[in-house]
């Protein structure tokens, strides 16, 4: 959730709980006092409790929750095209050529199947098991949901040779379920409008966040085409003349694979796959090696990303270690290595996807994220362990490589141990104490302190002398920080850059459930600020802390603790009047407004600002704006950090050419 929005709702129910002392008397609190509020205001009160949080990913969930209806369809076998349209006004149409919602008359609401399943919250197909096998929709507040929070929504059905539609606002129908024509045609139309009073911050929806999830769709559902269209942008050489895309898998989980390590090197040629059901519970599996350090791996359940993984996850690193360790001791590999093998010793490098249905899924929390079904997980394990058991008695040269690589990993580990343990020394408990350079905050509780990583000694002076000391830290770092996506984990915790982070924050390595888990019990700031300069470098060195963060402190950015700054570009004066600007436009605008000739100043870094200009422009908690750090799409963001961090060049240029903000520069 947003913080604006968190403070709103704080409000909203101070306002409502606050006793009123202004000398009228206080009402009694009787069963009047109560309110039962229906199922659609409910979910217009407090939006935030059924969609996550009304900023950005809450109006990207919208879509999400109407394409997984279609998406049931499909995995039912009922439709095999869907596809999702931004409109012009920021509005959104789904389509599928799925059974179409029913229509006819519901006994027990006496309204059409369509009007309950658009307004009543609980309402869906997902609760008869006849209609659905498997489904990621389970609250039965998808649609609903949608509608209640959309200002005007249309839904359109094509069935039985029929067309029939209904209009709502804000969740209300505008006429009852009609009949408007023939068809030929058969399925689902939805167009909705997010309600702009709900979310406040912005209803502009991003092309690039949709598309990722169509294409991470496609990959999970093969043999389903999904498209999606873009009309506020034009694309002369696309058949439709907008900007578009049309997804489609053969393989399914192995061209996800193949896809997430394309900026990678293999390690082995092939993709490990399988497919089929155990227990009764389908389960697909796909998983690589490449020569990175790192382990990637992505779970679903129903669709769903569980990236707090769950029974599923557990299942299939079992059936990994216990594999592929019977093969390695059989193969008299190990019989040097002067140390135990560890499970995360397989998983270097490794690429893998699982996905499983579930009929009945469990998920731990309402945000979905952690599958608690206990059968799931044997269901997985057995079948990691056949499909892996079969390769390597096929591939024995592919699993001499891998068993290669778990060796360097353990040794590699070995050494890295050590390190970690010299971080964890330096602890703040210990008498090591604080890295040097962190001027540390008054304040000691953390949930008010904030920690500002500068770049460069300079800069850090100005931010010194301009912070309110009482909750800001500031920690100078030099230079460049170490690329970590290149780097073996125990050069990463050798390096002093690092260490001093790790030491400032207070967070160590290694939890109850995980030893490689990050632990934030001891976090001694709420708010990690990444605080560079406005220039090629600057964007540079933010890059660097965020492979990092996202690579080795991704617990910080899941709990919302990291933000950016971000410092101003120019200042504009004339006479004694001055203002900040933070775009080109913003500078333009200000220019005019002042009317005549102005002094422009370009802030190239933070040192050229004083202390003052910086703390009132980039520091100041009631002016400044701190961009908080989310991860949308872990897959995605995964395939990006690889790609934009490694060694592959040729799908890095052609990022920087698609993505890039062209400059006409006079020479």
């Amino acid at each position: 959730m947003s913080e604006e929005a968190k403070n709103e709702d704080h409000e909203n129910e101070k306002s409502q709980d606050a006793p009123k002392n202004d000398g009228a008397p206080m009402k009694d609190y009787s069963a009047d006092s109560i309110q039962a509020l229906e199922g659609m205001e409910h979910v217009r009160m407090r939006p935030s409790m059924y969609i996550g949080d009304v900023g950005v990913r809450g109006l990207h969930h919208l879509v999400y929750e109407v394409v997984d209806n279609s998406i049931d369809e499909a995995m039912g076998g009922h439709c095999d095209t869907i596809s999702v349209v931004i409109n012009e006004d920021n509005s959104i149409t789904t389509k599928d050529n799925g059974r179409g919602i029913p229509v006819g008359l519901h006994k027990k609401e006496g309204v059409s199947a369509l009007e309950v399943v658009m307004t009543k919250i609980g309402a869906g197909g997902k609760f008869d098991k006849d209609s659905y096998k498997v489904s990621g929709g389970l609250h039965g507040v998808g649609v609903s949901c949608v509608n209640a929070l959309s200002s005007h929504l249309k839904a359109t059905v094509h069935r039985d040779g029929k067309v029939w539609e209904q209009e709502y606002e804000r969740g209300k129908p505008l006429y009852p379920v009609k009949s408007v024509g023939e068809t030929d045609y058969r399925g689902t139309v939805v167009t909705f409008h997010p309600d702009e009073t709900i979310f406040t911050q912005t209803i502009e929806y991003s092309y690039e966040t949709l598309s990722n999830r169509m294409r991470e769709l496609s990959f999970l559902n093969k043999g389903v085409t999904i498209s999606i269209m873009d009309k506020r942008q034009k694309d002369k050489e696309s058949e439709t003349g907008f900007v578009g895309e049309t997804f489609y898998s053969d393989e399914g989980l192995k061209e996800f694979v193949r896809f997430l390590d394309g900026t990678r090197e293999n390690l082995i040629a092939n993709v490990i796959s399988m497919e089929g059901e155990k227990n009764g519970i389908p389960v697909e599996v796909a998983m690589t090696y490449n020569t990175s350090y790192t382990e990637n791996l992505h779970s679903y359940v129903n669709n769903i990303n569980t990236h707090e993984g769950g029974t599923h996850l557990s299942g299939f690193r079992r059936g990994l270690t216990s594999t592929l360790k019977k093969y390695a001791d059989s193969s008299g590999m190990l019989d040097k290595l002067k140390f135990e093998i560890q499970g995360d010793d397989f998983r270097e490098g490794l690429t893998a996807i699982v996905s499983v249905k579930v009929a009945e899924p469990q998920f731990e929390g309402q945000t979905k994220t952690k599958l608690g079904n206990r059968e799931v997980s044997s269901a997985v394990s057995q079948s990691v362990s056949e499909m892996l058991t079969n390769y390597l008695e096929e591939h024995p040269d592919d699993a001499k490589i891998i068993v290669q690589k778990v060796i360097l990993a353990a040794q590699a580990r070995h050494a890295a141990t050590k390190a970690r343990e010299m971080v964890q020394r330096k602890t703040v408990m210990s008498i090591g104490g604080l890295p040097g350079k962190l001027s540390d905050c008054s304040d000691q509780d953390p949930v008010n302190c904030e920690v500002f990583l500068v770049e460069g000694d300079s800069a850090g002076g100005t931010a010194k002398q301009g912070r309110d000391r009482n909750f800001q830290a500031i920690l100078p770092l030099r230079g460049k920080i170490l690329n970590v996506e290149k780097a073996m984990p125990h050069r990463v915790f050798d390096n002093e850059e690092i260490k001093n982070i790790y030491t400032a924050l207070g967070v160590t390595i290694g939890t109850e459930e995980d030893s490689k888990a990050l632990n934030i019990e001891k976090l001694r700031y709420h708010k990690v600020v990444i605080m560079c300069d406005a220039d090629v470098d600057g964007s540079h060195i933010e890059t660097l802390i965020l492979t990092f963060f996202f690579r080795y402190m991704r617990e910080l950015i899941e709990g919302g603790h990291v933000y950016i700054a971000t410092p101003p570009l120019y200042l504009v004066k004339k006479g004694s009047k001055k203002r900040y600007a933070w775009s080109d436009e913003e500078r333009d605008e200000i220019s005019e407004s002042f009317n005549g000739s102005v002094g422009i100043q370009r802030y190239k870094g933070l040192g050229e600002m004083n202390a003052e200009q910086l703390w009132d422009t980039t520091m100041n908690p009631s002016f400044r704006t701190l961009r908080q750090v989310t991860i949308d799409n872990a897959t995605e963001a995964d395939r990006i950090f690889s790609m934009l961090m490694g060694d592959e060049v040729p799908p890095r240029r052609e990022f920087i050419e698609k993505n890039a903000v062209y400059a006409n520069i006079d020479v």
